[in-house]
């Protein structure tokens, strides 16, 4: 029996075509679809052939104003494994955003950065022998 696995989040998003192709740029992830959302709407889905985000944005938009910070609602970061930190970091610098909290620790590294949705993202990449025994917060 296969392990159970997250295979995708939903988070609602302004303007999910941009936070997609920004997605794209930074993790080489690529769009498996996106269209008119069940809910009204619009949702692209972003990542890999086996997990992805949906990045939703509800009819008339996403009012920030009167939407809850994403840690009141009980979020706090989506993480994302990566190969060459370095490189991921040299990405983040040219979309715009700043790069925070680095740190080494058994197994790894690892920085956040927070995007124009409020959504902070944990970059990580494991030591290489370490890899049978990762964990990340």
């Amino acid at each position: 029996m296969n392990p159970i696995r997250i295979e995708h989040v939903n988070l609602t998003v302004s303007k999910p075509k941009e936070t997609a192709s920004r997605l794209c740029r930074l993790f080489d992830w690529e769009i498996r679809w996106q269209g008119p959302s069940p809910a009204g709407g619009y949702t692209v889905h972003v990542g890999s052939e086996r997990d992805y985000l949906s990045l939703y944005e509800p009819p008339g938009g996403l009012d920030r104003s009167r939407a809850p910070s994403m840690s009141e609602a009980g979020f706090n970061h989506v993480g994302v494994e990566v190969e060459d930190l370095d490189e991921i970091e040299r990405r983040v610098r040219e979309e715009g955003f700043t790069p925070r909290d680095f740190d080494d620790y058994d197994p790894g590294r690892r920085f956040y950065f927070t995007d124009d949705n409020g959504i902070d993202f944990e970059v990580v990449e494991y030591a290489r022998e370490s890899l049978s025994g990762r964990r990340a917060s």
